[in-house]
């Protein structure tokens, strides 16, 4: 259901844009008094249109949140491989609740697999991880944690304007500043959305005139469907399967960022575990999260998309694979990985690899896109397999 906006609400919009598209001086400002900051906020508030009432209202009672400074500092969960971390992830009664829902709100999924083409495992595996159905949906105030870190500096130009996004939504009626609670990052409700995702994709899904995440499933999972269709999700389409390689594959083109035709996969002998390949006449990308001798998927074109919710491969592949499992796929197979790098031996190969001229990004002890990219480069120069999974032989030789 769409209402048509008044013309107060419009007013209201076209200030909120202009605000969130000027990346200028005040996209840059933070640090300082934290008094000071958010004064300058309030200011800056004020002069996109809000009035004074609102924007007082909205900031009464705002303090710095030190727990989220310190969950923002402490990530360590995306250090773990590929196996441990699905494994711990993904339980048997996980599994079960996940279908278990999916039959509760079949209709709902219904209405999305009709409006947006996107399979219920998916939406289910991100509910299950993010929020385990909607159990745990974290308990720090939002507004707090939004504006801690748009002071913090690290990473304003995404927080700050986060800050005017729940804004709008206490104008409307969709936020409480003061008890509004979520994830230490500010996404609120059962998907863990960003205020603006919930202020450009949020459906009132059930009908009672609000888009309120953290009670209505349906509210929640129509609002994800359709932020994954505005991020390019390409409807009825498959997004991994697993497969099998060759001992003796050239694994140099597998990651992320190498694409090949299904025919040139099959010819150098990629076959699908289970079935068929789910997609005809497409490009994938060979994926192998533990080198040559793990696990082994091809990631279809909607594989993509998942990169729009989480930078982490570990988290993507994890999310992705589990809807492929709620779809009825079998449990991968998960190989005899080499052995890889603990998180200070990842460090100190982050630092070998930046001392060789790679952007490897923040030495933080994680195999994200750039570190796996930089190792792939080196073992091509070695003379390894370059399958992008650093092995202690590797940190040696560098």
């Amino acid at each position: 259901m769409r209402v048509l906006p008044s013309a107060k609400a419009v007013l209201h919009r076209t200030a909120l844009i202009a605000l969130l598209s000027a990346p200028t001086l005040a996209a840059a400002q933070c640090g300082g008094s934290f008094q000071n900051f958010v004064r300058g906020l309030k200011d800056e508030a004020v002069s996109a249109g809000y009035a004074i009432s609102t924007v007082n209202e909205f900031f009464n009672g705002v303090s710095q949140d030190q727990s989220v400074l310190r969950a923002d500092r402490s990530q360590g969960v995306f250090q773990k491989p590929f196996v441990e971390f699905s494994r711990r992830l993904i339980s048997q009664s996980r599994l079960n609740r996940g279908r278990s829902k999916g039959e509760e709100f079949d209709k709902i999924f219904d209405r999305i697999e009709t409006t947006y083409g996107i399979n219920r495992g998916v939406l289910l595996a991100f509910w299950a991880f993010e929020t385990d159905y909607g159990a745990v949906q974290g308990d720090f105030n939002t507004r707090n944690a939004l504006v801690t870190l748009a002071h913090d500096c690290r990473r304003p130009d995404l927080f700050r304007p986060q800050i005017f996004s729940a804004l709008e939504l206490y104008r409307k009626g969709d936020f409480d500043p003061a008890r509004t609670t979520g994830a230490w990052a500010g996404e609120i409700g059962m998907v863990q959305m960003l205020p603006s995702d919930i202020l450009e994709h949020g459906v009132d899904a059930d009908g009672d005139g609000h888009v309120t995440l953290k009670t209505s499933a349906a509210d929640a999972l129509m609002s994800a469907a359709r932020m994954l269709s505005h991020l390019g999700w390409r409807a009825n389409e498959p997004w991994l399967q697993e497969v099998t390689i060759p001992a003796d594959m050239d694994v140099s083109a597998s990651g992320p960022a190498y694409k090949k035709s299904l025919a040139d996969w099959e010819a150098m002998g990629v076959a699908p575990r289970t079935t068929s390949f789910a997609m005809k006449d497409a490009e994938a990308s060979l994926l192998l999260p533990q080198g040559h001798k793990g696990p082994a998927f091809l990631a279809y074109p909607n594989f993509d998309i998942y990169f729009e919710w989480n930078q982490s491969f570990t988290y993507v592949l994890t999310a992705a694979y589990f809807a492929t499992r709620l779809e009825g796929a079998p449990v991968y197979d998960a190989g005899n990985s080499e052995q890889g790098l603990s998180g200070d031996q990842m460090k100190e190969l982050q630092r070998r690899l930046q001392a060789r001229g790679h952007d490897v990004g923040d030495v933080d002890g994680i195999l994200g896109a750039n570190t796996r990219l930089a190792v792939q480069e080196e073992q091509k120069r070695l003379g390894l397999p370059a399958d992008a999974w650093p092995t202690p032989d590797l940190l040696n030789a560098l």
